[in-house]
Formats: C-alpha cells, structure tokens, sequence
C-alpha cells in the first residue's frame, strides 16, 4: 500500500510542477552563468545570477520531464569587482542524475541548458585536438576530415628563404606544421611548448585518444591520432634545426596578411633569426618526443633524440641569445629574456631520455619559482613541464620529493585564490590569452591531485573548466561550437576568409585582456571590469585570438578531466 502511496504522491508532484513552470523564455538566460556543456555527477555545481534583487530561491528543471528535480535556496547578494557585478550563487553539487537540465529563477527565467553526464566534456576534449588538424599548413583539408571548413593547401613553403637574421642565405624546406594563432606564422617556441603540454597528457593517459578517434589522415594506422596529429607539428620542428644544432626561431612573412584562406596568402615567406629560447625549446620537446615516439618509431625516435642533444648543446655554448624582431619584420615576437625556465625544461626532458647526470646537475643548478605567474605562458611555464616530467618519471627520492612538496604548495596558493575570486577561478590579472593562464593554473593543480589524490584538487579543476564554459562574466563558452552561446567572430584568418557561418569548432578564444591593446579597433563593454574586458569580434586579436598554447593547455586539461572524474 505504501508502494501505491508513494507513486500517487510523485504523480501529483510531477503534474504540479508542470502547472508551475513558465514556458522557456529566453530573454533573461545570460542573467544566469552556468557551465552551458554540463558537469560531471561528482564536480562541484554552481551557478551564478547577476543583478536578482536579492531573489530567494532557483530550481532545477529537468528538460525532458518538464519537471522540477531540484530546489534550493540563492545565497545573499554580494559584490564581484573583478566582473562589476552583483551576484547570487545556486549550488546544487549534491545533485548528480544524469540527464539534460536548466536552472529557472521565478522572476529571471531560465538559464541556458546544460547536462550531467559521466563523459560530459568528452566531445569537446576531442575537439580541441582536432582544431589543430585545422592549423595544418602546406596541405589540403578534404572533406572527408574537415567537413565543411574544408579548404585548399596553403603555403608550400619547401622553398623558404633565408631572412639575413638567420645568418644564412638561400632557401630551405619548411614545409608543414600548424599555423600558429590567427595568422599563417609558424614559430619554433611556441609550437615546442605547446606539443611538450600535449605529450605530458600522452605520457599519462596513453589510451584516451586511439587510432581513429579523431578522424585525421593518419587514423587507421594503428597509433594514437594524438601522436599523429602532434608528430605533423614535430616534423616541422625537426625541419627548423640549423645544420650546427641551433634552432632558427619564425617562418613567416614580413608582416602579417590579411583575413584571408591561405591559398590565397602569396606574400614571401622567411625563416628569421635564431636564438637559445627556440633551441631550448626544441631541445626539450625533441627530447620528449623521443620517448613518447620509442614504442612505435624507434628510429624517429632516435632522430629526435640526437637533435635535442644537438639544440642543447648550442644553447649552452649560446646562453644569452635573445630573439628580437629584426626591423623590416614585424610579425610575432614572442618576447623572452630569461632563459632559466627553458634550461630547466630541456635539461629535465633530456636527463629522463639519456639518463646522462650532466643534465641533472644542469638543472640543479637552475634556480626556477614555482609560484604561478599570469601571462606570457611561452615565457613563463616551461618549467612546470619539466618538474611535471620529472615527478612522473623519477624513482622516489630527494629531487621528486622536493617538486612534489613545490607543485602542492603552488597548488595550494591557487585554491586559496578561487576561494576569494570572482567566479572562483585562480586568476584576478586579466593579460593577453587568460584563459591560457586560466587552462595552465588547472594544470597545476590537476598535478597535486595525481600527487596526492586529494578530492579538493580535483573539485577546483572542474570548476575551473566550468568558467571557460560559460560560467563567466561575459556569459559566453569560450570554447567554439561548444555551448549555447560561443564566439562567432574569432581572430582567425581561415575562418573568417572562408563562406562559413560558424568558425572552426574547438578552439579556445583569448578571453578577457584588460590591456586591450586593440581598443581603437574594437568596442568594448561599457562595464570596465577587468572579466568584461573581451569582445566577439573579428578585430580583436587582443581577446578573440585563437593560438596553439591555448588550446594545448585545455587538451590537457579537458583529457585529465574525463579521465579522473569518475
């Protein structure tokens, strides 16, 4: 009989709850920042109601029932400066049926819908890889891969000439690579540092991206797409290595084309300058690669290896060799000056794959800070790589001890910010690429949780990821074709040279940038707020850019998420 009871009572409570919705209405859903892809059952749960007059309670509807599942109470109003909001916080973590749901405010509305689901930022995880197969230069993109973004070759470059900074003359084969932002330039640092994030993910959870999970070219061949997506960049790398073993910096153009297809981008190509940044950074990821690429190539394995160990031994006889842009050439600079953070990284990677002490003592000697520094992620977080490396691989001793205690204590800094910042993320300076730094924090501390295990690691990456999302101040997902509201008009020249509404899916777009260093190009929020400071704009390569190391640090992210939140 109670049996009986109880369904009675749950009927009446579902028809009552579909009297008591409003029909979805759409007018007010950026008053409430959710994840707008979904969370995983056991992350963290939050949205965020701007400017509701102290409104009292939210629900949460399941979309397929039309019914309410959920009801709690909205925290009292309080004050964001970063954002320039007022805000009330729902939190329904203790909420964890799978399904498809939006959370409705009586007097608000609806927010937009999003889902719980055990492999809920799977899709875009992949789709973050497979953006980069859309960077690939000297190759056409079939339909067959690329859907409807696809396009002609660009840039053969097998005939590359030699710019005077390189001390060179002549041409060179540079064909291939990834383009490396919004333009059509293919620069050494930053296509190194990216690939060392990605094969860090590799080394960790070898078995996430199989053979023909990403739909590219190489699928079929029996290795991980990863691997062959991020072995078309090494190869590039590899073409850039000078015959003494330093390592020629950019191969672009003399300054920067416009929005247009590469096919149709003829301005001469150079390769420019060389310098200890790019052969540090060349030195550590070939080093990687080399043990990345042992089980299936031992040979390009191989390769790999003695060229990192060339780079590296030209970066020590050229410690202080600082790239700057010679003055007809004003591409990407890539701005660095201190070297220590690159040392470390190489010296670290090549002591793993030769096991030769000189490299250790090298990076002994290195005086490296593991507290997190925004911006400049090129610049900056080389280090992290290699301490990463170093904990993963190293037998239990003094050294892994030590960077363990550092990584943990870095962590740990992080968390206390996301406990006081707006939008409980763990950054409150907004530079050029912040959801790069927003992506690499989570990186930190997605490392403390393999260290330590402890769920608050974990609970604050998720959280993190929930930001980029759309759980931000300016209401969007960052992440292209990913959410319900997402960038439109990115900084990228081939999806904007192209016929195409939609821009490539899976890129991650700059985000807020309080320098602004293109306000007189582009309109910004009234609000001032330094987490208002982005525009969906094509114009806006100071927020709406898209680059590698953005979206390597939320490959990274994103696979270490659907690996270790069930």
């Amino acid at each position: 009989m109670l049996r009986y009871f109880l369904l009675f009572s749950c009927f009446v409570l579902v028809v009552s709850c579909k009297k008591s919705l409003s029909e979805i209405n759409d007018s007010q859903v950026d008053a409430i920042r959710i994840n707008q892809v979904g969370y995983y059952p056991n992350a963290p749960k939050k949205a965020i109601i701007i400017d509701g007059s102290n409104l009292k309670t939210y629900s949460l509807v399941d979309l397929e029932l039309n019914t309410i599942v959920f009801e709690g109470n909205l925290t009292e109003s309080t004050t964001w400066e970063l954002a320039g909001e007022q805000v009330q916080i729902a939190d329904f973590s203790n909420f964890s049926n799978h399904g498809s749901y939006r959370i409705y405010v009586e007097g608000l509305g609806y927010s937009h819908a999003f889902d719980i689901a055990d492999d809920v930022l799977e899709e875009p995880a992949k789709a973050t890889v497979k953006a980069l197969y859309y960077q690939r230069a000297s190759t056409e993109l079939p339909e067959k891969y690329a859907g409807k973004w696809a396009r002609k070759a660009g840039h053969p470059d097998n005939e590359v000439t030699y710019h005077s900074s390189s001390g060179k003359k002549g041409t060179m084969d540079g064909h291939g690579g990834w383009y490396d932002a919004g333009d059509f330039g293919k620069y050494v640092v930053n296509g190194a540092y990216p690939l060392g994030q990605m094969m860090t993910f590799h080394e960790q959870y070898p078995n996430f991206y199989k053979d023909n999970s990403l739909n590219i070219p190489e699928s079929g061949n029996g290795i991980s797409d990863l691997l062959d997506e991020l072995k078309y960049e090494m190869n590039w790398l590899l073409r850039m290595q000078d015959d003494d073993g330093g390592v020629f910096f950019k191969l672009t153009t003399k300054r920067f084309t416009g929005m247009i297809l590469p096919e149709k981008a003829a301005d001469e190509r150079f390769v420019i300058g060389k310098s200890t940044t790019a052969s540090l950074n060349f030195a550590a990821v070939a080093a990687k690669s080399a043990r990345t690429f042992k089980e299936v190539d031992p040979a390009y394995a191989n390769s790999c290896m003695l060229a990192a160990i060339k780079a590296y031994n030209w970066a020590k006889k050229n410690p202080e060799v600082a790239f700057k842009n010679p003055e007809d050439v004003v591409t990407g600079e890539y701005g660095d000056d201190d070297f220590s953070q690159e040392f470390y990284w190489a010296a670290a990677e090549l002591y793993l794959t030769t096991a030769e002490e000189s490299y250790i003592n090298d990076l002994r000697s290195t005086s490296v800070n593991f507290s997190f520094k925004p911006g400049e992620s090129w610049a900056n977080h080389m280090h992290y790589l290699g301490a990463i490396a170093l904990i993963d691989h190293l037998e239990d001793g003094a050294l892994k001890t030590q960077l363990e205690t550092e990584i943990v204590v870095a962590a740990n800094e992080l968390l206390g910010l996301t406990e006081k910042t707006a939008y409980f993320q763990p950054i409150s300076d907004f530079q050029w690429g912040s959801n790069s730094d927003i992506f690499n924090t989570a990186m930190i501390v997605a490392t403390a949780y393999r260290i330590t295990k402890k769920p608050q690691y974990l609970k604050t990456v998720q959280e993190i990821a929930d930001y980029v999302f759309g759980k931000n101040a300016t209401a969007y997902s960052f992440v292209t074709g990913f959410g319900d509201k997402t960038p439109m008009y990115i900084h990228h020249r081939q999806s904007a040279g192209d016929a195409i509404k939609e821009p490539v899916p899976g890129f991650i777009s700059g985000g807020p940038n309080n320098r602004k260093q293109d306000k007189d190009q582009v309109t910004y929020p009234e609000n001032k707020a330094p987490m208002k400071a982005w525009a969906d704009q094509e114009a806006s390569y100071a927020s709406n850019e898209i680059c590698l190391n953005w979206n390597s640090s939320a490959v990274y992210v994103l696979g270490f998420l659907a690996n270790e939140s069930n």
